[in-house]
């Protein structure tokens, strides 16, 4: 079987292809499909919702007022501790576990004061995991406090929050557009490219067959 000459300088037809499309289309299908699915994303995905409670750490009578800087920063530090989170379930309803995965704090290096903040999928039950704990948080400060002469008190409580702390379908649109745009992009960089026209290489051809013995002639 004679081999075709010509079929090894033949493109693949999916090279073929991808060498005729312009260069923007690659760019273009990368921002598209990223902007499609990064609104699907946040479309489907569950909402959060976040709701903070503060409180803050008041020193008695007797006591240095710049203790109660230091007793705030150990107090955040406790508050996420399974003895708080054990009283704190059962003002919020939920297990200790759901409390620990759900519930931060946060302090300040100038004021004595703690930010209990609290996500759940429920507005209601974020501001509610966010006071339990708080509330529990002040009764251990209030056992302790005629050794630390240091007390909590609430500053502010938790309210239902009335939007979701999770991003918009309309940002995790855009974010899958930047990515999809760099994966398109990047595409673009290792797309094969078009050869300059005059630049094919010739076809080549069989050379003619040669006499198989011309001896005998002469």
């Amino acid at each position: 079987m004679t081999d075709n000459p010509t079929a090894q300088h033949r493109a693949p037809r999916p090279l073929a292809r991808a060498r005729a499309l312009p260069p923007w289309t690659l760019l273009a299908a990368g921002v598209l499909a990223g902007g499609v699915l990064g609104g699907a994303y946040g479309a489907l995905k569950t909402p959060t919702y976040t709701a903070t409670a503060y409180v803050v750490a008041v020193p008695a009578d007797k006591s240095d007022p710049a203790s109660a800087l230091g007793f705030a920063q150990a107090y955040g530090r406790v508050a996420t501790q399974l003895a708080v989170l054990g009283d704190a379930q059962v003002w919020a309803g939920v297990p200790a576990a759901t409390l620990r995965s759900g519930v931060t704090t946060a302090t300040s290096p100038d004021a004595p004061m703690v930010a209990i903040t609290a996500t759940s999928s429920r507005p209601d039950l974020a501001a509610d995991m966010a006071n339990a704990v708080s509330r529990a948080l002040t009764r251990h400060a209030a056992d302790s406090s005629d050794a630390t002469n240091v007390e909590l008190q609430q500053f502010a409580r938790a309210i239902k929050p009335v939007e979701p702390s999770s991003a918009s379908p309309a940002l995790t649109g855009l974010v899958g557009a930047s990515a999809g745009g760099l994966l398109g992009g990047m595409a673009l960089l290792v797309r094969p490219r078009r050869a300059p026209r005059g630049t094919e290489p010739a076809a080549s051809l069989p050379a003619p067959a040669v006499a198989a013995d011309t001896r005998g002639a002469l």
